[in-house]
């Protein structure tokens, strides 16, 4: 194998690492999100829980973020901004990415 078939090698790997820790905050960044929604719609312990596991069954409708966004701001109506929702989506995200390196 020539160093630059090792290089290559070594490019797809991180690659596929990345974006398997990107799959996993993902998923981690919706569950946190539907907690997140389940407090300010007063559920807390099961019914958060439950909850939560909508929201990140909303994620496979489509591609993106859109679908996910649309779950919980239909779900929390006047409550909650666009603006707050969406700075929760990516605050939240970093959070999940932090969490996925850390192993938590």
């Amino acid at each position: 194998m020539t160093t630059f078939d090792k290089r290559e090698q070594g490019f797809e790997q991180k690659f596929v690492h990345d974006e398997e820790i990107r799959f996993k905050a993902m998923a981690r960044r919706n569950k946190l999100l539907g907690l997140w929604a389940a407090e300010k719609l007063g559920k807390s312990g099961p019914d958060a829980e439950a909850y939560a596991r909508e929201v990140m069954k909303a994620d496979f409708e489509e591609v993106g973020d859109e679908d996910v966004f649309r779950k919980v701001s239909a779900d929390l109506g006047a409550k909650v901004s666009e603006t707050e929702i969406r700075t929760a989506m990516n605050e939240l995200f970093a959070k999940a990415v932090q969490q996925v390196k850390d192993g938590a």
